[in-house]
C-alpha cells in the first residue's frame, strides 16, 4: 500500500464513483483537474461491454468531462486482447450488443451466427439480448464439450438511477443452471485490466491505484494487480458488504472527492 499522495495513474470505475446513472458527482471535474495539476495522469477503466469508448467520450462530453481513447481501458478491449493472446484468427459467437462486435471486429475476428462455425463463445453485458442467443449459447455448451467459454465481466446487477438491472454475471449464472460451466473471466476483477492500464501509460504498481464501488471486481482486481486500492462507499457497496468482505481495501472512502484534498496538501 502506498500513500496516495506518492500515486501518479488513478484508475478510476466510472459508474458509481465518478458518477451515476446519467448524473456526474459534484466533486468529479475538480477531482481530474487535481490530478492533473498535481502531475499525475487518470485512466477510466470500466466493466461496461455494452457500449464502445466512442460513447463513453460522448457521454462523458454531455457530463462536461472531455476525454479521447487513450483515457480508457474496458472489458471489451481487454477481452479483444486476451482473444487475440490465445483464440487468434477465431470465429466467435458474441452474446452482447453491437457495440461489442464492433470492437472485436475492429481487432480483426468474425463474428458468426452459424454453430458450426463457432471457434469460441463471448459473453458481455448485453443490453440487446433475445431469447435466441441464450438458446444458441446453452446448445453451443452442450453440444460442444470444451468450447471456449469467454465472459467480459462478472458483475450481477449495473446500476441505474432506480436501482439495477441485470449484468454480465446474472446471465452466465442463468447459463450456469444450463450447463453447470462457468465462463474465463476477462475483466475485473482479473488483474488483467490494470496491467493494460499501467502498460499503455508507463507507470508501476508503486505508482498506481484502483478506485471503485465494487469489492468484488473494482478492489480485487487492483489487488490482484498487486496496486493501491480505494473503496468508495458512493455506490454499490455498504458497510455491512465491507465488514463482511475478505478482500479488504487499503484505503475506505465516503466518495473519490476525498482525495481532492490530500492532493491539494502536494501542490
Amino acid at each position: 500500500m502506498n500513500k496516495i499522495n506518492e500515486i501518479k495513474l488513478f484508475l478510476f470505475d466510472m459508474d458509481g464513483t465518478l458518477y451515476f446513472g446519467d448524473s456526474i458527482f459534484d466533486f468529479t471535474k475538480e477531482l481530474l483537474d487535481t490530478i492533473k495539476s498535481s502531475g499525475g495522469k487518470y485512466m477510466f477503466m470500466t466493466n461496461n461491454s455494452s457500449i464502445g469508448v466512442a460513447d463513453y467520450i460522448k457521454k462523458l462530453d454531455r457530463l462536461g468531462i472531455s476525454s479521447n481513447y487513450d483515457d480508457f481501458i474496458t472489458s471489451s478491449q481487454a477481452t479483444a486482447y486476451y482473444l487475440k493472446k490465445y483464440y487468434e484468427n477465431s470465429k466467435l459467437y458474441v452474446c452482447g450488443t453491437e457495440s461489442l462486435k464492433e470492437e472485436l471486429k475492429n481487432n480483426g475476428f468474425t463474428i458468426t451466427q452459424d454453430l458450426n462455425e463457432v471457434d469460441v463463445i463471448v459473453m458481455g453485458f448485453d443490453t440487446e439480448l433475445t431469447f435466441q442467443k441464450l438458446y444458441d449459447v446453452s446448445k453451443l455448451l452442450l453440444t460442444r464439450p470444451g468450447i471456449p467459454y469467454i465472459a467480459t465481466n462478472p458483475d450481477y446487477v449495473c446500476p441505474t438511477e432506480f436501482g439495477s438491472v441485470p449484468d454480465c454475471g446474472s446471465v452466465c449464472d442463468m447459463l450456469y443452471n444450463v450447463s453447470k460451466l462457468r465462463p474465463i473471466v476477462v475483466g475485473k476483477p482479473e488483474p488483467l485490466m490494470p496491467a493494460l492500464a499501467m502498460d499503455k501509460a508507463g507507470y508501476t504498481k508503486e505508482q498506481t491505484a484502483v478506485i471503485g464501488d465494487r469489492i468484488y471486481t473494482d478492489i480485487k482486481s487492483g489487488i490482484n494487480a498487486g496496486v493501491t486500492t480505494i473503496l468508495v462507499m458512493s455506490g454499490e457497496t455498504t458497510r455491512q458488504i465491507l465488514d463482511a468482505s475478505p478482500e479488504k481495501p487499503d484505503y475506505v472512502m465516503k466518495n473519490a472527492g476525498e482525495i481532492i484534498d490530500i492532493l491539494n496538501k502536494q501542490i
